[in-house]
């Protein structure tokens, strides 16, 4: 009996927060804001590529998965820790522990996969060939996300059948791999090492080698089309995604770097050595942050994904769109001023109001007064239309009706 009690303490213990009540809280609200902004920012992702899925290309699937993963570990997994913080201790224990490190790891290891994919892609894409581009697109893109997710899912699973262990974070308030399993047995160790070495410096090498050749091959081509005075609309738009991807990759590194140096760290903890338990809160609390910034990202870089956000926001609230000018420009055959047409048009509204200047002006040589004669056809050329839309209307028929008087002038 004293045994049996000696080892619900030692569980129980293992289970408890260190913190102090007050942290566990700060704690539980911090991750609660990491869940609400991924939540809203990656399901508005998903939302805008559901919504131009047919228009897509092969390679941004990688994308899409990438806001997957966050969505889903923000959902499944990340409220068990809140709640656990509000108790100020795990819930669940054993079973619970399991779940939230084998899932956690699981979407931790394919993001990371997401991402190094994503750079070796656009280093292919961007120093090499456009076979690349090629090769990449279509079902060879779902057979790249397939094989992350198998790779994550297996990897992770070994702890489950005894090499390895999912065990609480020092702190007691999460679950991770047993970093210090490597004292424990030589399978353990094993695992760890393959951890450290194959899953995690390989990605990350992979990662930064990419984006930085891909970086100096971009402004070295920038800087050569500039030299020969070509337009550099088409080398703007590389730029621009490529510090896109950039920013995605350096910011996933940077959240994570703090988390992974802590860990490696404890592999080699010893009894006689002393690491306090914040010391592991605030690098893992600074990892989750990973899930926030991919959706600011793109919404700053991608114009496409602006338009689409626009266009989402405009189908649920029509009023924000206000007004909208569209202007054209027509040309008569016996014309040659060139008058102006313009329509002004409320979101939302059933009724057009179309206002047509539709007369030319010409001057008679022999008598010196202006006369105003009228084109029978009429060649129209758009100048401006406002928001660029596929979807934006006729601006004006080329014949006056009688909801849109024509003025003459």
């Amino acid at each position: 009996m004293p045994l049996n009690s000696s080892h619900d303490n030692q569980t129980a213990s293992v289970f408890t927060s260190k913190l102090t009540p007050a942290a566990d809280t700060c704690v539980g609200l911090t991750i609660l804001c990491v869940v609400l902004l991924s939540v809203l920012g990656n399901g508005l992702v998903l939302v805008i590529c559901y919504r131009r899925r047919k228009k897509m290309a092969g390679s941004e699937l990688l994308c899409v998965n990438l806001a997957v993963v966050d969505f889903l570990c923000c959902i499944c997994f990340y409220p068990l820790s809140i709640l656990s913080s509000f108790h100020h201790a795990w819930l669940g224990e054993d079973i619970t522990c399991v779940y939230y490190g084998l899932g956690c790891y699981i979407f931790g290891l394919c993001g990371m996969f997401t991402i190094a994919a994503i750079s070796i892609i656009r280093y292919l894409k961007t120093c090499y060939s456009l076979v690349y581009a090629v090769w990449l697109e279509g079902a060879n893109s779902r057979i790249v996300c397939g094989g992350i997710w198998l790779v994550a899912t297996v990897w992770s699973s070994f702890p489950l059948f005894g090499w390895g262990e999912y065990v609480p974070e020092p702190y007691g308030l999460s679950c991770t791999i047993a970093w210090r399993g490597y004292h424990t047995s030589a399978k353990d160790a094993f695992y760890v090492i393959c951890s450290f070495a194959c899953f995690t410096l390989v990605p990350v090498l992979l990662i930064v080698v990419s984006q930085c050749r891909i970086l100096y091959k971009v402004s070295r081509f920038s800087y050569s089309l500039s030299a020969r005075g070509i337009p550099n609309n088409l080398r703007y738009a590389e730029k621009r995604l490529s510090v896109m991807f950039f920013c995605i990759s350096l910011g996933f590194v940077i959240a994570w770097a703090p988390y992974a140096v802590v860990s490696f760290l404890f592999i080699f903890h010893k009894e006689n050595w002393y690491m306090a338990p914040e010391g592991f809160v605030f690098p893992a609390l600074f990892a989750k942050s990973s899930h926030i910034y991919n959706p600011f990202i793109y919404f700053y870089f991608n114009k496409t994904f602006q338009q689409e956000f626009r266009r989402l926001l405009l189908s649920f609230w029509p009023k924000l769109g206000g007004n909208r000018v569209g202007v054209h420009i027509s040309m008569g055959h016996q014309a040659p001023s060139h008058p102006i047409h313009i329509q002004l048009q409320e979101r939302g509204c059933v009724q057009k109001k179309s206002f047509g200047l539709s007369q030319d002006r010409t001057f008679s040589k022999g008598k010196g007064k202006a006369t105003h004669t009228s084109s029978n056809r009429v060649l129209s050329r758009q100048v401006y239309v406002c928001w660029g839309s596929k979807n934006t209307p006729p601006i004006l028929n080329n014949k006056p009706t009688k909801d849109s008087p024509s003025v003459s002038i």
